[in-house]
């Protein structure tokens, strides 16, 4: 478990990767390495999340497990939020930092395990929350998001339907008293395609790097795409909800 993006320091070999991408109508440049969630692309649950939000300029933003940064500052860049960003992978932080100052945004960014190191309210919270974690972490990122929002703040979180939505949105109804459905989403994947685009990158890699190291690293680095495809592109279908409640 010591390799996994929701740990404090995986380890694993840096791999660093630049990803271009256009996130609510902007481009943006982000940094990502092993050891960090969805390093190759960003993935459809955080897109889902992104395009669901229409937050009002100066409020206050948390970005709970924030990853490389994706979420945090294209929204602070966009749509002018106050963005605080935490994680609790140190390599994570590392790079949201970079990727912050990348892409010419000031955002507050250090490391809490959820909420254990947040000492003030936000008027919005939001979330992709670590399903491999487990159900008791991303439970207790609703449960105890009411004690860190602003009166007529909001929680928004992501998740697969297939991975815990309706559990999840049973828990916001018991914190909140209330819960809307803000996005619905379906990916269709073309698996044939997701495989041979990933085989591409790791025989990118292998021509340009020499062979013994290769060898040394190449189970591991086979693994981990293993992992993103299990994670992010297996299923052909894959449905994704934008749950959100407010105090």
């Amino acid at each position: 478990m010591a390799n996994m993006y929701y740990t404090e320091n995986p380890n694993v070999e840096h791999d660093i990767h630049e990803l271009n991408v256009k996130l609510l109508g902007e481009s943006f440049s982000f940094l990502t390495d092993a050891g960090v969630f969805s390093k190759r692309m960003i993935d459809y649950g955080s897109q889902v999340l992104l395009n669901s939000l229409h937050f009002e300029k100066n409020k206050s933003l948390l970005d709970l497990g924030c990853g490389y940064g994706p979420l945090g500052i294209s929204l602070a860049k966009v749509q002018g939020v106050k963005a605080t960003m935490v994680d609790i992978n140190t390599r994570a932080l590392e790079l949201a930092k970079k990727n912050a100052t990348r892409n010419g945004v000031v955002v507050e960014v250090f490391q809490s395990n959820i909420y254990e190191n947040i000492s003030k309210t936000f008027d919005y919270i939001i979330s992709n929350p670590p399903i491999r974690a487990g159900k008791q972490v991303v439970h207790s990122i609703i449960e105890e998001s009411i004690c860190y929002l602003n009166t007529g703040g909001s929680l928004t979180i992501v998740i697969q339907k297939k991975q815990g939505a309706p559990s999840a949105k049973a828990k916001m109804l018991d914190t909140f008293g209330n819960c809307d459905i803000l996005k619905k989403d379906k990916k269709h994947k073309n698996n044939s395609k997701l495989f041979d685009e990933n085989l591409i990158v790791y025989i990118n890699e292998v021509d340009s790097s020499q062979m013994l190291e290769v060898m040394k690293r190449g189970y591991i680095e086979m693994s981990q795409i293993n992992l993103e495809l299990a994670e992010e592109c297996v299923d052909e279908i894959s449905d994704y909800e934008t749950w959100l409640c407010g105090v």
